[in-house]
């Protein structure tokens, strides 16, 4: 069996064309990983909102939040905390959706200190109040890679 070489245009062409891109840069490779575990801490695994969003993302990547911090906005143009505020407000219109919680249920489960001021931001990042969400939800729903 011979193997051929395969030059890094052809890899580039391969992933392109299959959904995926080839990241060089060190930084956006750390921006990618870090909202993969943004979305994996708020939306696959039960959020614990006594763990801060900090503190697991220092854990997750062994360095400073200041500095995790800096590289996303850096690259995104947007925080990382507005990222994970769009991402739990994303939950939040899941968890409404599916109807088994009550808001006050919602607000303590994904860490907010009362309905109030989870009403308040959900009013201020979607743009529409609870109770008009409820109204028409698939309406006011995002893909998570429409944040940016």
């Amino acid at each position: 069996m011979t193997l051929k070489k395969v030059n890094g245009q052809k890899i580039r062409e391969v992933l392109h064309n299959n959904g995926f891109q080839w990241i060089v840069d060190n930084d956006k490779k750390l921006v990618e990983d870090i909202k993969r575990a943004v979305v994996d801490m708020v939306h696959y695994t039960t959020y614990n909102a006594m763990i801060r969003n900090s503190d697991y993302l220092i854990g997750k990547f062994g360095k400073t939040y200041q500095y995790l911090s800096s590289v996303f906005s850096d690259k995104e143009g947007i925080t990382l905390e507005k990222y994970i505020i769009f991402n739990r407000i994303e939950k939040v219109k899941s968890l409404i959706q599916e109807g088994e919680l009550t808001l006050s249920e919602i607000a303590f489960m994904m860490g907010y200190s009362s309905v109030q001021y989870l009403s308040t931001q959900f009013k201020n990042i979607a743009g529409v109040s609870v109770t008009d969400f409820k109204k028409d939800p698939v309406r006011y729903r995002k893909s998570i890679d429409k944040f940016l």
